[in-house]
C-alpha cells in the first residue's frame, strides 16, 4: 500500500517479522500476524492459483484492493531473520502516555507514524560569545552543551537534541518530522528537516521557543512525530551518495558542509 504507512506497517518493519513481501515493483517488505486486509487477500489469492479452488468472498476482497499477481507473500527464512534490522530501534508498540502512575508527553507508535522521545544531551544556542552564524563554517562556541532531565530554553533561543530511537529508512520511504501538540501550544516549534530515503541514524532534532519566557524540554519523553510516506524507489539514496548525517550518534549534531 503505497501513500502515508500505517501502524500496522510500521510495526511490521520494527519487531520480528515471520513472513517477507515481495512486491510488485521491486520492494520488500515484512509481515507478521494479525495480518492486513490486504495480505490475507493476497495469502488468499496465492492459495486460491496454487490450488484451483475458488473462494468468492476472498475474490470479492482481492478484487477491490488487489490488483497484482506477482506480489508474494512467504514465511521469511531463518538466515534473512539473522540479517534483518528493525526499521525503528528501541521500538514502542503503543502510544505510552503514562509512567510509574504520572502523565507524560506521550511517545510510540500512534495511528499514522510515530512519536520519538529525546535523550537527555543538549546543545543549547547561546549569544555570549558573540559569534556570527555561519551555516557553512558553523562556530562551536554558538553552543552551550547540557546535560540532564530538563533542558531550560532561553526566551527567543533554540536547542538541539537527539532521538533516543535510531532509524533505518528504506529506499522507498521518506519521514517528515512534526512537532508535538503539547509542545506547540507551549511556544516551543520543531524545526526537524526530512528523513531521507536511505538515511539511518539518531535523528537530530531543533526545538526553538517562539515565547519572550524559558520554556521547559523534558528528555526520555516524546518530543516530536515522524510520518513516513512511500513512493517508487529512489534510483540514488541518502546512503548512496554518502550524506554527512549518515549514522548519527545520540547526541546531537551541528550543522556541517
Amino acid at each position: 500500500m503505497r501513500g502515508i504507512k500505517p501502524d500496522n506497517w510500521l510495526r511490521c518493519q520494527s519487531e520480528k517479522p515471520t513472513h517477507v513481501i515481495h512486491r510488485a515493483y521491486g520492494v520488500v517488505e515484512y509481515a507478521s500476524p494479525p495480518f492486513s486486509k490486504e495480505q490475507t487477500a493476497m495469502m488468499a489469492k496465492q492459495y486460491q492459483e496454487s490450488t484451483n479452488v475458488t473462494y468468492n468472498s476472498e475474490q470479492d476482497l482481492i478484487n477491490m484492493i488487489y490488483n497484482s499477481n506477482r506480489d508474494i507473500i512467504r514465511p521469511i527464512t531463518e538466515e534473512e531473520l539473522s540479517n534483518w534490522k528493525p526499521m525503528i530501534e528501541p521500538f514502542i508498540g503503543k502510544l505510552v502516555e503514562e509512567e510509574n502512575g504520572k502523565k507524560v508527553i506521550s511517545y510510540g507508535l500512534s495511528s499514522y507514524g510515530y512519536d520519538l522521545r529525546i535523550g537527555n544531551k543538549f546543545k543549547i544556542f547561546t549569544n555570549i560569545n558573540s559569534t556570527v552564524v555561519n551555516p557553512k563554517n558553523f562556530d562551536k562556541r554558538s553552543f552551550v552543551d547540557f546535560e540532564g532531565d530538563v533542558c531550560i530554553i532561553p526566551p527567543n533561543s533554540f536547542v538541539l537534541a537527539a532521538s533516543l530511537e535510531y532509524i533505518r529508512v528504506p529506499r522507498n520511504i521518506t519521514g517528515i518530522v512534526l512537532g508535538k501538540s503539547t509542545y506547540a501550544r507551549a511556544g516551543i516549534a520543531c524545526i526537524a528537516t526530512p528523513l531521507e530515503a536511505g538515511w539511518e541514524g539518531h535523528v537530530t532534532l531543533e526545538f526553538a521557543n517562539t515565547t519572550p519566557l524559558p520554556v521547559m524540554l523534558y528528555a526520555n519523553e516524546g518530543a516530536a512525530q515522524v510520518l513516513f510516506f512511500e513512493g517508487e524507489e529512489c534510483s540514488v539514496s541518502y546512503a548512496d551518495r554518502n550524506g554527512k548525517y549518515q549514522y548519527q550518534e545520540a547526541i546531537p549534531v551541528p550543522p556541517k558542509v
